[in-house]
């Protein structure tokens, strides 16, 4: 008879109406939002603060240079001297003082330049004041040695060079920055997502070996519907609680946006003054239009289907070895010993896809790595938003079913025995016997 819908519907039951499964499931997000709108809030703070800097010219080349902003105001300093400048400044508390020593020449103007402040300035601040000095300080080269700057100026030319594949599909130069982003997201999500419900199977099966329940089930289920029910009905149960964070977080996130008046994206952009510098240079209207250009030339379709068949494959090919090595052991600590071979080829599957996807998504090493079972699903996803021929994502996932049918065949040698034994550390030596039962 077959109990696995059985099993599913246990596991399923079990995971979702557990007391701390239920707290964490409503926790979590708040807990994640609280700490996203606490560090927006101190990057607000920061951003808000008001610096007055400073400024010391002996040579009079860069009047005019600095003007004041949202969050530095610039204070000229003129007939004094170094030490009763610094002695000024300490009594005002400003941020700092630059000092521009006077010198016979342009040329050692460069190494006569000079913040004094009582603690470390900001790397940000510090690159502001190298970039006025030396723009101004070019215009002046350039002038002493006889040439006109609105020539230079009138000749510069900016080149964006269109980017047209050979069956005429428009692209941008923000196209790859994109197809990274979302590759880069559905690789992490089920790197995540194995770690974190491929551990809840392990530890399930761990709690009914210790508790001898396994005994009394294992006489009227078969082992490999055991396993499997363990795995699917967990899965589920992770699902559910997943969807209930995307719902719940995104809801938190618009109340606390509305609310408090706090934009939480400035959480994962510490250097949101240099960010909108660099929007502004490029035109924010002009990255707008490349992001959805970007956005719409991505194989959508092929990314909801892919995602959904190699996120499923790769997670069910995990959770069976998390299962067997469960059955293996009696108790977490010892799981230490198994874990790494698992763990590497998914740290290894992350790193290639960071460090060789975005730079040639259909060289040999992210071609190869994508028909690797233990790294396809991670690797693919990555590749696919870059175009990936339906051959290759086909024969990828015909790799990752037949590896994952072995697997549990394998997994199944090892369940089988080892939720049944208990009081011993199983070595690889063992785990190989058990295999060959």
């Amino acid at each position: 008879m077959n109990h696995l819908p059985l099993i599913i519907k246990r596991e399923y039951l079990t995971k979702v109406k557990n007391k701390s499964f239920i707290i964490m499931t409503f926790l979590s997000p708040l807990i994640m939002i609280a700490l996203i709108a606490f560090v927006a809030y101190l990057s607000q703070v920061n951003n808000d603060k008001q610096r007055t800097i400073s400024v010391l010219d002996e040579t009079g080349y860069l009047d005019g240079v600095f003007k004041d902003t949202d969050n530095t105001k610039y204070s000229i300093l003129n007939a004094l001297d170094l030490e009763t400048a610094m002695t000024l400044v300490k009594e005002k508390e400003d941020y700092g003082l630059l000092h521009i020593a006077k010198v016979d020449s342009l040329d050692l103007l460069v190494d006569n330049v000079k913040f004094y402040s009582e603690d470390s300035p900001s790397l940000s601040v510090i690159s502001s004041l190298e970039g006025k000095i030396e723009r101004r300080l070019k215009q002046m080269k350039l002038r002493e040695d006889g040439v006109s700057i609105e020539m230079i100026k009138a000749s510069e030319v900016d080149i964006d060079i269109s980017q047209v594949s050979f069956e005429g599909e428009k692209s941008s130069k923000v196209d790859n920055v994109v197809k990274l982003a979302f590759g880069g997201m559905a690789g992490y999500l089920l790197f995540m997502f194995i770690i974190i419900y491929g551990n809840m199977i392990m530890r399930s099966v761990i709690e009914e070996k210790t508790s001898r329940i396994i005994e009394i089930i294992i006489s009227s289920v078969k082992p490999v519907q055991l396993m499997l029910g363990k795995i699917i009905g967990t899965s589920l149960a992770g699902i559910t609680q997943f969807v209930i964070w995307l719902i719940l977080g995104g809801v938190l996130m618009t109340v606390v946006s509305v609310i408090l008046g706090i934009d939480l994206s400035q959480a994962a952009t510490p250097q949101q003054e240099l960010v909108n510098q660099a929007i502004e240079a490029e035109g924010a209207q002009m990255m707008a239009e490349n992001i959805f250009l970007a956005i719409g030339n991505l194989p959508i379709l092929n990314l909801a289907f892919a995602f959904i068949l190699f996120f499923v494959g790769g997670y069910l090919l995990y959770s069976s070895l998390y299962a067997a090595i469960g059955a293996a052991v009696d108790n977490e600590t010892d799981t230490q010993q198994f874990m790494l071979p698992i763990l590497m080829p998914l740290i290894l599957a992350v790193y290639v896809g960071v460090f060789t996807v975005i730079e040639d998504p259909h060289g040999t090493v992210s071609t190869i790595f994508s028909f690797i079972p233990l790294t396809s699903p991670v690797v693919m996803l990555m590749r696919i938003p870059f175009g990936v021929p339906l051959w290759q994502q086909g024969l990828s996932l015909l790799l990752l079913r037949g590896t994952f049918m072995f697997t549990v065949w394998f997994a199944a040698k090892i369940y089988r025995v080892g939720i049944l034994m208990y009081g011993k550390k199983p070595s690889y030596k063992e785990l190989y016997k058990w295999i060959k039962y």
